[in-house]
């Protein structure tokens, strides 16, 4: 029998969910459908990639992709559309809140032809959220929704969902142009498609997590309001930079806050106001850019925020000195100083992102 379907699961600090997952798969699907299952872990501190290996080594219908130093729902389904030779992929969680039994009857629809998608909904006629217990996440997703429709032009009442199957060829043809950002990996495939997928819905007694800690936090409106950008202005400027400009935007509130206050509480003391100003707002900057603008590539723990920031600071610096000596030269000329101090600003921040993209959250 040829391989049918490939089951890919991104982990991050799953280890105690893997053997009940896949012995779960197995009774869903049985002898129905051969399958294989590719766990992509974001390098997990809990040893989710080896207790995975582990798994592979009695079971080989299970593979294994550790992923080093990138992070990420999105960018993990992809990786798993581009690792398989199965005609169907399915994208589901692996901390046992998808119901398995959902597989054969979306892998049958999509044989039939009856969809170019099969997608769990958790707001279909049918489904259940009682389990979940978040109602804030549960009203987050019902607006994200609302806008996801108007974006993809798909009508479907779970355009958020995480759970999800489609032809692996129809995915991989349109990897090249997907965000790849975040988490919202369906959104991104119904908005990239050149033609509205038709979409059969299953619905979905979303389950209370099995064990462990959400991947996803409080960013995740940020996240998703990012993948709406990309969609829409992100051929324009690149995605990555206008969230990095977003932060940078804040960051001047906190600049000219710093700023004034020192001005008012010093006066004739501009340099040095302007020299505190921006290492205030530099360090509001790293911080936010690591809770929002990274969040896929976040860095975590006392001792790799410190170096974070040190680096931070370090990459930023040639453009923190012009930042200060053009806006001090302009102050001396007689520019206004909230003028001065925006020039300054400008010409330090295109600096600050290509040196920090690459050697703070990215890798030499």
């Amino acid at each position: 029998m040829s391989l049918d379907l490939a089951i890919i699961l991104p982990t991050l600090n799953e280890r105690g969910n893997l053997v009940p997952l896949v012995d779960r798969i197995d009774r869903a699907i049985g002898t129905a459908a051969r399958w294989e299952v590719i766990i992509v872990d974001d390098d997990s501190k809990d040893g989710t990639a080896d207790e995975a290996r582990a798994l592979a080594l009695t079971d080989a219908r299970v593979r294994v992709i550790q992923r080093i130093g990138r992070r990420g729902l999105a960018s993990a389904a992809i990786e798993g559309f581009c690792a398989t030779a199965a005609p169907f992929v399915a994208v589901m969680d692996a901390d046992h809140q998808h119901d398995p039994a959902l597989l054969p009857g979306m892998l049958a629809a999509l044989k039939a032809g009856e969809a170019d998608i099969c997608v769990a909904s958790r707001f279909a006629e049918g489904a259940s959220t009682a389990e979940w217990a978040a109602p804030e996440r549960e009203r987050l997703s019902t607006y994200a929704n609302a806008i996801a429709r108007r974006i993809t032009g798909v009508d479907l009442t779970d355009p958020m969902s995480g759970y999800f199957m489609l032809p692996s060829d129809a995915a991989r043809a349109l990897v090249p142009r997907l965000t790849g950002i975040g988490f919202k990996i369906l959104l991104d495939l119904l908005a990239t498609s050149d033609t509205t997928m038709r979409v059969k819905e299953f619905p979905l007694n979303f389950a209370a997590r099995r064990e462990g800690e959400s991947k996803l936090d409080r960013a995740i409106l940020f996240d998703f309001l990012a993948g709406l950008y990309d969609k829409t202005l992100g051929k324009v400027i690149p995605t990555r930079f206008a969230l990095f400009g977003t932060v940078g935007a804040l960051g001047v509130l906190v600049h000219f806050a710093v700023l004034t206050s020192l001005l008012f509480a010093f006066d004739h003391a501009f340099t040095w106001a302007q020299t505190a100003a921006v290492l205030v707002a530099m360090s509001f900057n790293f911080w936010l850019n690591n809770w929002l603008t990274y969040r896929d590539k976040r860095l975590t723990g006392a001792g790799a925020l410190l170096r974070g920031w040190i680096g931070f600071v370090a990459t930023c610096a040639i453009g923190g000195f012009a930042n200060v000596a053009i806006a001090t030269f302009l102050e001396g000329q007689g520019v206004f100083w909230a003028l001065a101090a925006l020039a300054g600003i400008v010409v330090g921040s295109v600096w600050n992102y290509a040196l920090s993209s690459r050697f703070v959250w990215g890798r030499f």
